[in-house]
């Protein structure tokens, strides 16, 4: 595939640009040379680049099936572009009649009589038109609008180890992109692919009535018109792949060099990044030449094959009308047919690459819609009634991937308002642990139990509704201070928003804001420090007043100060709760009512900061390595 994207970018001289003086012109080995390092960064392949079959009746169907809700209004877009068709049709046909029985017999009434009709006709189509498009719009909007919502609510639902192995970026092409790409296939395509239908039957009928000798010549240059489509079919296939292809390097070249600006400055790659930048850009400008040439042999080929056809027609059909065997309505009327019978041909060869691609983006998004959440509420589940925060973990297994186990037969017991520390090298299974509890993933082996609950058992809005869950990677949504705050408890007052937060110590930094609680965050809090967001993410934890609380390495991006601030209002957010803490600041683990000792996915010893210390045992190890000089 590299090779062919490569080859179909360069092919064939570029002259015309060196004619027009146009910057971005280069030598043959220079563009080959670029094509072949660009060419090492496209995929071996990708979904996002398959086109697949002109149609599917399958995803058609169920494409349709999205349309039964507006299927008054499909029907009657279906009526008006039926009407249209036929008033298109009848106007050369109408022309004819004004020509041979009114100009050719100088009577002015039957003239006037056939121009009235004729312009009846014209607005009776533009009315019908209009309306087939209001309509088509509107059931095309309505469509896409429900798909997305589908979408959105669908990836809510699927769990953290698929969003883990699924890139955000292809996610937002299917929710944006590839629905957009439905979006002009309802609108567009499916009425102007059955109207363009409708009017060459038409205007194949309305020939051959006419005069089926004239029909015939017409006709003969449809061989060179397959042969000339055919063409375009193949060769703009996969031009349109390798602008799609460039395009997406740019995209995603552009998106990781403004996130990373930061790293590119502090070492001064500037110039590096423009070259490899300005790489993509000139490709990207090939590929999209390379689409215009072969468009630019297509279009008026067939413009040149109507003319053909259209010069065929005069001479035999003068010949005809000079033999008294043909009147000149006839002709006119014929010729006008000829011209137009290369629109509906012009509009099916255009809608062959919008079909490919709704096909294409209808199988990807239907398959994401099909992909059943690994990680689901039993038929058979129940809502967790209010708990007290009595935790076990029995036995507990788990891998991510089958092969790869990461817990081993976890034992642990956490009583109510107890404060559990979990400590460990990376990788020992802490966190882990949490995400068990939580159950963003289920056990292979063992149980977890809150309550005695299995919360397997139990709906996931239930349990969820009862945990607190403070992260290390801090984020915040777009909006005020409050309203992130509010986030974890919607129908929260003003009072208890501020209550929350002055318990946490974010009110002091607050309160110097000059818009104090309606300080706008910015994307993912970036108006705010480190410490700041962490602050708020701690008020919206205590304001949800969770039974169990989580706090994974919550104040490993909090310096010093800043934790002896929050140090009381933790204190006070995990007062009565019974509290998961994976933290490196000793302030929090010392404190722990009972610290866990992982290590490669088993607890290797528990008991209080001064029990285990004394059993100069695997934490006494860590201690002293990591975290003696934090004590200082």
């Amino acid at each position: 595939m590299k090779e062919r994207a490569a080859r179909t970018a360069v092919s064939g001289p570029l002259g015309w640009r060196d004619l027009l003086g146009l910057p971005l012109a280069d030598s043959e080995t220079e563009r080959l040379s670029r094509e072949a390092r660009i060419a090492d960064l496209l995929p071996d392949e990708d979904e996002d680049d398959i086109l697949g079959k002109a149609y599917d009746a399958r995803l058609v169907r169920r494409l349709l099936g999205f349309t039964l809700p507006y299927g008054a209004r499909l029907a009657a877009a279906v009526i008006f572009m039926i009407v249209t068709s036929l008033l298109s049709v009848s106007q050369p046909w109408i022309i004819g009649k004004a020509i041979d029985n009114g100009i050719r017999t100088g009577d002015m009434a039957v003239l006037r009589m056939w121009t009235l009709l004729f312009a009846a006709a014209a607005l009776a189509e533009w009315v019908t038109n209009r309306w087939r498009i209001a309509l088509m719009a509107f059931v095309g909007t309505r469509v896409v609008a429900d798909v997305r919502s589908i979408l959105f609510r669908h990836l809510h639902l699927l769990s953290l180890n698929f969003h883990n192995n699924y890139s955000v970026g292809r996610l937002m092409s299917r929710l944006i992109s590839d629905v957009g790409v439905l979006q002009d296939f309802v609108t567009w395509s499916i009425t102007g692919l059955f109207r363009a239908l409708f009017l060459l039957i038409g205007i194949v009928i309305a020939m051959l009535l006419l005069d089926w000798q004239l029909a015939l010549i017409t006709f003969a240059v449809l061989p060179a018109m397959i042969w000339l489509t055919n063409y375009w079919r193949v060769r703009v296939r996969d031009a349109y792949r390798a602008t799609r292809q460039r395009l997406s390097l740019i995209n995603g070249y552009l998106n990781e060099s403004i996130t990373g600006i930061r790293v590119t400055q502090s070492f001064g790659r500037e110039q590096v990044n423009f070259a490899h930048f300005d790489d993509l850009n000139r490709s990207y400008f090939d590929a999209n030449v390379d689409a215009a040439r072969v468009t630019a042999i297509f279009f008026p080929g067939v413009d040149f094959i109507g003319s053909v056809a259209t010069a065929l027609v005069v001479g035999v059909g003068g010949w005809l009308v000079l033999q008294d065997t043909l009147t000149a309505g006839v002709l006119v009327a014929f010729v006008l047919y000829v011209e137009r019978f290369f629109d509906p041909i012009r509009e099916l060869a255009q809608r062959y690459n919008t079909f490919q691609a709704a096909m294409a983006a209808s199988e990807r998004i239907f398959g994401l819609i099909d992909i059943s959440p690994d990680l689901a509420d039993s038929p058979d589940a129940y809502p967790l009634p209010p708990i007290a925060g009595r935790v076990d973990f029995e036995q507990v297994q788990f891998g991510y991937k089958d092969d790869e186990p990461v817990l081993r037969g976890i034992d642990l017991h956490a009583e109510p308002g107890q404060r559990i520390a979990l400590v460990g090298e990376t990788g020992a299974g802490k966190s882990t642990v949490i995400r068990l509890l939580a159950r963003f993933f289920d056990v292979t082996g063992g149980a977890v139990k809150i309550d005695g609950h299995d919360v397997r058992d139990v709906t996931q809005a239930s349990l969820r509704s009862q945990l607190g869950i403070v992260l290390q990677d801090t984020f915040l949504f777009g909006g005020s201070i409050a309203e992130n705050i509010r986030y974890g408890r919607i129908d929260a007052s003003d009072e208890e928003v501020r209550q929350a937060a002055e318990d946490v110590g974010a009110d002091q930094f607050i309160a110097r804001l000059p818009a104090g609680y309606e300080t706008e965050v910015g994307e993912n809090g970036v108006n705010l420090s480190v410490g700041q967001r962490q602050l708020v993410s701690f008020a919206r934890a205590l304001l949800a007043n969770p039974r169990v609380l989580i706090l994974d390495e919550a104040t490993s991006s909090v310096d010093t100060t800043t934790e002896k601030l929050i140090e009381q209002g933790l204190n006070r957010l995990m007062e009565g709760r019974s509290s998961f803490v994976i933290a490196h600041r000793l302030a929090t683990v010392v404190n722990a009512d009972l610290i866990v000792v992982l290590d490669h996915g088993r607890i290797v010893e528990q008991g209080a900061h001064e029990d285990l210390l004394a059993q100069h045992g695997r934490y006494f190890k860590l201690y002293t390595m990591q975290w003696a000089q934090a004590e200082k």
